[in-house]
C-alpha cells in the first residue's frame, strides 16, 4: 500500500452512490477497473478478509497501492463508463477479448488522389472519412465488395499518381471490377467522381443500388439460377443493413473536454472529462490556489448574498479560474477537441476561441450547456469537482498534522517556541575503515533533501563514533559560519548559502554522549543550538528524547513520535548508503588497479560498459576487447587476471 495513502480514512469518505473505481499499483498503472452501485460498500469488500474470493483477487488486492473513483448518476451510466476505461487503458485484471475486436467501419480515403473504400475497426484522424459503426463485419465486407464492383474502385496499396505506369495492372483491371488509374486509364475527375457516388450510397442513397440488385434477382429467379438469385437477395439484405442501420462519425465531430470548477475558500479544483468518439473515456484533476484579490471578492460576495447576478462576486471569480485555468491547460496541449464544455461562462471566452483556432487549425467551440445530455455531463464533473476538492482538504489537513503539526508537537515536548529546520547526523563505518557521516535535513516536518549532506572522515583512525560525530559538526558549523560572513559581505542573505542556514534543533541518534559532544562543539564554535537526542531501548527501538541532561518520555502512538521515527531511520539509511557505495568503488578500484596495463582510462571505460567488477569478470575477451578505450592485447591482460587456470 502507498505510504502517503491511507486507506482507512479513503475508504470512510467512499460515496453511497453509483460509480467506477478504479484500483492503481505502486508504479501508477491501472490495476483493475471495476463499476458499483454503491461506491462505499463495493470498495470495502476488496479490503475485508474473505475467504473463497479465490488466489487472483487476493493477488490483485495486495497489489493495490491506492483507488480513486469517479461518481455517476446511474448504474447504467457507471456500465458505459466502465467499459470505456477498460478498453482504453486494457487493465491486468479485467476481462478483455484477447483481439481487442471492435465494431468495423467503412473508411475512405478521400485525402488521396485516387481513394479507396476499406475496412477498418480504428478510426484515426488521417482525414480519412468514415461511415459506421456497423454490428456486422460480414456485412461490410460484402458492401465493400459490392462497391468496388459498381464503381470499379481500386483496392491495393499503390501510391498513386507518383506510382502510375511503374507496374503492370492487377487481376482486378483483368475482370472488369478496376479502371486501372495504376496504369492513367481513368482521369482523376473521372475516379472522384465514381468515389462521390459511393460515398452518396454510405450516406444513405442506398435505392439506385437496391433496385438494381433486386433486378438482378428476379432475372437470375426467371432463369431458374436460384443460386445467383440468392445471393442477390443476401447482397440487398447487407446493403440496406449497413445504409439503414449505420451511424455516421466524423473523425473530430465527437471528441470533446469536459471542464467542472469547484471552489471552497482559496481553494479550488477543475475536472476535466475526455471524451473521444462520443466517449467517456478518461479524466483528470487540477488543484489551483485563488489569488487573495479573487478570494477576497469571494468573500464579499459571500457576506452579500443580495447582489444582483450581474454583480455576482462568487460568479467572476468562477470565470476568472476557470478562464486561466482554460488558458494555462491548452497553452501546452498536444491535442485539442472541437468542442469545450464548460460549467461556467469564463473571462475573455470569445478571445480564447479565437486563440484555440487558431492553434487547432478550424474552429474550436467554447460552451456552457444549460440542458441536454452536455449539460448533465458538465453536471457530473462538477460533482466529481467537488468530492476531490472534499478530498484535498482532508489530505492536506491529514498530511498537515503529520508533519507541521509532528514538529510543533516535538517543540511542546522540549519547550521550544519555534522549529521548523532540524538535522539529524548520524556516523557509518566497518571496524572503523571507510567511517562515514551523514546530515540529513527535515523542514517543517518532510525531509529537505537537497540541503542532505556527506563527510568522509579525515582526522579519526578506528571505530570511533564520537570523534567522528565531533569532527562532522565541527565542519558543517564552521563552514556554515564561514559561508554566512561570506555572503554577508556581498550583501545576499544566509538563505543563499548551502551551509549558511544553521538549524533550529539538532537531533542526535543516541543518548547523553552524542548529545554532550555535540553540545560542546557549538559552544566551541559560538552558535546556540538546541540539541535534544533520540534515546532508543535495549531492542533497539526509540522510546523517548534526551534533553538538558532529562529524559523525556513521549507517546509513541503520536505524531511526534513517528517523526522521530522517520529522522532517526533517514539519517541511518542515509549514512549507511554512503558508506555502502565508497566501500565498493573501493573493492572494484583495488582489484582493478592490480592488472597490469590497465590504467585509470581503462578502468573508467570498463566499469562503464559492463557495470560491475562481476560482469567484467565473467566477460571473454571478445567483449573486453570491444569496450571502449580497449584492444585485443589489454582484453587479454583482463581476462588472464580473472581466469589464470584457463590461460597457458
Amino acid at each position: 500500500m502507498n505510504p502517503d495513502f491511507d486507506l482507512q480514512e479513503e475508504l470512510k469518505k467512499l460515496p453511497q452512490k453509483p460509480g467506477v473505481y478504479i484500483m492503481h499499483g505502486r508504479k501508477d498503472e491501472i490495476l483493475y477497473v471495476g463499476k458499483a452501485v454503491n461506491l462505499n460498500r463495493r470498495v470495502h469488500q476488496y479490503f475485508v478478509h474473505k475467504l473463497g474470493r479465490g488466489p487472483k483477487i487476493e493477488h490483485m488486492v495486495s497489489r493495490i497501492a491506492y483507488f480513486e473513483y469517479i461518481v455517476t448518476d446511474s448504474e447504467l451510466e457507471a456500465l458505459v463508463l466502465e467499459n470505456n476505461l477498460i478498453k482504453e487503458n486494457r487493465p491486468k485484471y479485467n476481462t478483455l477479448l484477447k483481439d481487442d475486436k471492435t465494431y468495423p467501419y467503412i473508411k475512405v480515403t478521400v485525402q488521396e488522389a485516387y481513394p479507396r473504400v476499406l475496412f477498418t475497426r480504428k478510426m484515426k484522424k488521417d482525414g480519412a472519412r468514415y461511415f459506421g459503426p456497423f454490428k456486422s463485419s460480414f456485412a461490410v465486407k460484402e458492401t465493400i465488395e459490392l462497391l468496388r464492383k459498381l464503381y470499379s474502385v481500386r483496392d491495393c496499396t499503390r501510391n498513386l499518381p507518383r506510382d502510375i505506369g511503374l507496374e503492370r495492372p492487377c487481376l482486378n483491371y483483368q475482370i472488369g471490377q478496376c479502371d486501372a488509374p495504376c496504369q492513367g486509364r481513368v482521369t482523376s475527375e473521372e475516379y472522384q467522381e465514381k468515389i462521390g457516388k459511393a460515398i452518396d450510397f454510405l450516406e444513405g442513397n442506398y435505392r439506385p443500388v437496391v433496385k438494381q440488385l433486386e433486378e438482378r434477382m428476379k432475372a437470375a429467379s426467371e432463369e431458374m439460377d436460384f443460386e445467383t438469385a440468392a445471393k442477390m437477395r443476401d447482397l440487398m439484405q447487407n446493403v440496406i443493413s449497413v445504409t439503414q442501420k449505420q451511424k455516421m462519425e466524423n473523425g473530430d465531430g465527437e471528441d470533446r473536454d469536459v471542464l467542472a470548477l469547484a471552489i471552497d475558500g482559496t481553494d479550488a479544483v477543475v475536472q476535466v472529462f475526455y471524451v473521444r468518439g462520443g466517449k467517456l473515456i478518461g479524466r483528470d484533476h487540477s488543484f489551483l490556489r485563488i489569488g487573495e484579490e479573487d478570494a477576497a471578492l469571494l468573500a464579499e460576495s459571500a457576506e452579500n448574498s443580495s447582489l444582483s447576478q450581474e454583480n455576482d462576486g462568487e460568479g467572476v471569480v468562477r470565470g476568472r479560474v476557470l478562464s486561466t485555468f482554460v488558458r494555462q491547460f491548452y497553452a501546452s496541449s498536444a491535442f485539442l477537441p472541437k468542442e469545450i464544455l464548460l460549467s461556467d461562462s469564463i473571462e475573455d471566452q470569445k478571445l480564447i476561441a479565437e486563440w484555440l483556432s487558431a492553434r487547432r487549425g478550424n474552429r474550436v467551440y467554447l460552451k456552457v450547456p444549460q440542458r441536454g445530455t452536455h449539460s448533465h455531463l458538465v453536471q457530473m464533473a462538477l460533482e466529481n469537482a467537488q468530492i476531490a476538492l472534499k478530498m484535498d482538504r482532508e489530505r492536506v489537513r491529514m498530511e498537515e498534522g503529520r508533519t507541521i503539526g509532528a514538529m510543533q508537537e516535538i517543540a511542546s515536548i522540549l519547550g521550544l517556541g519555534h522549529l521548523s529546520r532540524v538535522e539529524a547526523y548520524d556516523i557509518s563505518n566497518t571496524s572503523g575503515v571507510e567511517s562515514v557521516g551523514s546530515m540529513i535535513v527535515f523542514e517543517k516536518g518532510k525531509p529537505k533533501r537537497t540541503d542532505y549532506r556527506k563527510f568522509r572522515i579525515r582526522t579519526v583512525e578506528g571505530p570511533n563514533d564520537y570523534a567522528s560525530l565531533r569532527e562532522v559538526i565541527t565542519r558543517r558549523l564552521t563552514h556554515g559560519q564561514e559561508e554566512a560572513k561570506e555572503l554577508a559581505q556581498r550583501n545576499l542573505d544566509v538563505s543563499d548559502g548551502s551551509f549558511s542556514v544553521f538549524p533550529d534543533l539538532i537531533m542526535m541518534d543516541g543518548g547523553r554522549g552524542q548529545v554532550n559532544i555535540a553540545e560542546q562543539v557549538c559552544r566551541e564554535i559560538g552558535v546556540d543550538i538546541p540539541v535534544c537526542g533520540m534515546v532508543k531501548d535495549d531492542y533497539h527501538r526509540t522510546r523517548g528524547l534526551y534533553y538538558h541532561n532529562v529524559e523525556l518520555p513521549i507517546d509513541t502512538r503520536s505524531e511526534g513520535f513517528k517523526l522521530i521515527t522517520r529522522i532517526q531511520d533517514e539519517a541511518h539509511r542515509f549514512a549507511i548508503e554512503y558508506h555502502r557505495s565508497l566501500r565498493a568503488k573501493a573493492q572494484t578500484r583495488s582489484l582493478l588497479d592490480e592488472i597490469e596495463g590497465i590504467g585509470p582510462a581503462r578502468r573508467k571505460a570498463l566499469l562503464r560498459a559492463f557495470g560491475s567488477l562481476e560482469a567484467i569478470r565473467d566477460a571473454d575477451e571478445e567483449h573486453l576487447a570491444h569496450a571502449p578505450s580497449m584492444n585485443a592485447a589489454s582484453a587479454r591482460k583482463v581476462y588472464e587476471f580473472f581466469h589464470p587456470a584457463s590461460t597457458k
